[in-house]
């Protein structure tokens, strides 16, 4: 690939071209990453984009135990401030929930009436027309190719006073965007901040709380 022949792209969130080069990955193919000044959303370059067998592969890799005691601490790191918002027999959607849905069923165990949805593990869509009193979305937003589709459905699933918990590594504190972790999965194409989640909050009219600082709770108003 010839980076001298791409262009800058529209931000994939927020559709403005206010968008500039944030980062090259010379040590993989000169691979660019984009950052929008408007949102400040960064994205991974069109041609970048990877194909669903090598997502799919990745994720298979990952550990995906549901009994796995500190999985599951993992996953209550936003289950455990969510779960205080919500009434026993409430409706929720684990969205992306991979090859091994753990949250789920600790949800379901906890007396939720849980569905899931994942394009590669549960691609039932059925699931996706929909209304829920709450959607999880677990390191998955990190994955989004085109966030701003994602986040519109959110909205359109979620009741009057739905809430959506997100869990997905921020951008705000890394020292090093080249020498980070979490933007050296082949699979992590788009990438918040803060900015980014107040951006989401006010574009859908929803309110929002950062919980930790890869963390957030999205109230729909």
């Amino acid at each position: 690939m010839n980076n001298k022949f791409s262009k800058l792209e529209l931000c994939r969130l927020c559709g403005e071209d206010n968008v500039s080069t944030f980062f090259i990955d010379n040590h993989n193919g000169g691979k660019i990453f984009f950052r929008c000044t408007n949102c400040k959303l960064i994205f991974v370059q069109q041609e970048c984009l990877p194909d669903p067998t090598v997502e799919k592969d990745r994720y298979l890799s990952h550990n995906n135990d549901l009994d796995d005691p500190a999985y599951q601490a993992f996953l209550s790191k936003l289950w455990n401030p969510l779960e205080k918002l919500l009434e026993k027999g409430n409706t929720g959607l684990d969205y992306g929930a991979g090859p091994g849905p753990a949250l789920m069923q600790m949800m379901s165990r906890a007396g939720y009436l849980v569905e899931m949805y994942d394009p590669f593990f549960a691609n039932d869509k059925h699931v996706l027309d929909k209304t829920y009193d709450f959607i999880v979305c677990t390191e998955t937003a990190e994955h989004f190719h085109n966030p701003s589709n994602e986040f519109n459905r959110f909205d359109q699933m979620l009741k009057h006073t739905g809430v959506l918990g997100v869990m997905t590594s921020f951008t705000d504190n890394i020292s090093s965007f080249g020498d980070w972790y979490y933007r050296r999965d082949p699979t992590h194409v788009s990438f918040y901040s803060n900015h980014t989640m107040y951006w989401i909050a006010s574009k859908m009219n929803w309110r929002i709380e950062l919980i930790e600082d890869n963390i957030v709770i999205f109230y729909k108003t």
